[in-house]
């Protein structure tokens, strides 16, 4: 405070996975490092910041206090077009059908979302994953069954997308298929149905985020035409 006006705010979040992220807004340095002396003094590390990446005053602050880069995260768009994006023809292959937004049941799809959080979790870890993707105690994961698109076998699901739409704005959250079924064109097929089923919508363009080292993610966007529109830095403090 200053002269009874809030000339600063600091906030921490904790989040499922036991981790907490900082955030502070401020116009001076001078009322930044205040905040976060104060922060740091109270909270034990690690702790960890999400930037975005052109705001090098910003990043400056939180490296002036002790924080350092861990991850990058890029943001891309991607038409939803199927001419621009070269999805016109892509089915899903034998075995597998595509299950409309909305139509998938609860059962198969949390079991699904249990194994996929698990196979991340034994590889790259779900702190790999993007920020907004947020791990969640086993078996009490929300699932809004509007949001996913599915990918079914007879026995089971194999693939989703999760996708959130307000108006002519839409966001790809997640899209991930279990590893027994990679390199089978599933995620494409996955991608073709719900960008197709958006520009159905009218809407133009969805939005999503990936890790800067998820080279699989990376390559199948880039090469359906999506283009990198900004990115956010994750840094940390040990």
């Amino acid at each position: 405070m200053e002269d009874d006006r809030v000339v600063g705010r600091g906030d921490a979040s904790l989040r499922p996975d036991g981790r907490i992220f900082l955030s502070i807004d401020s116009w001076h340095d001078a009322v930044f490092d205040q905040l976060a002396h104060a922060m740091l003094t109270d909270l034990a590390t690690p702790l960890y910041t999400v930037v975005d990446e052109t705001d090098v005053g910003l990043i400056s602050s939180w490296e002036r206090v002790g924080f350092t880069p861990r991850r990058r995260e890029w943001e891309y768009l991607v038409r939803t077009d199927p001419r621009g994006t070269g999805l016109d023809a892509t089915p899903p292959p034998p075995g597998t059908t595509i299950v409309a937004g909305g139509d998938a049941e609860q059962g198969p799809l949390r079991a699904l979302d249990q194994a996929i959080r698990l196979e991340v979790e034994a590889t790259v870890g779900w702190q790999q994953m993007p920020a907004e993707v947020l791990p969640c105690p086993s078996g009490n994961t929300p699932l809004d069954l509007s949001k996913y698109v599915v990918a079914a076998q007879p026995d089971r699901y194999v693939g989703l997308v999760r996708v959130m739409v307000r108006r002519h704005w839409a966001r790809i959250g997640l899209i991930a298929v279990r590893a027994d079924q990679h390199r089978r064109g599933i995620a494409r097929a996955l991608l073709a149905h719900t960008l197709g089923a958006l520009h159905h919508r009218g809407i133009d363009t969805a939005s999503t985020e990936v890790n800067e080292s998820n080279t699989a993610a990376t390559a199948l966007f880039e090469g359906i035409g999506a283009r990198r529109a900004s990115s956010n830095l994750e840094l940390v403090l040990r």
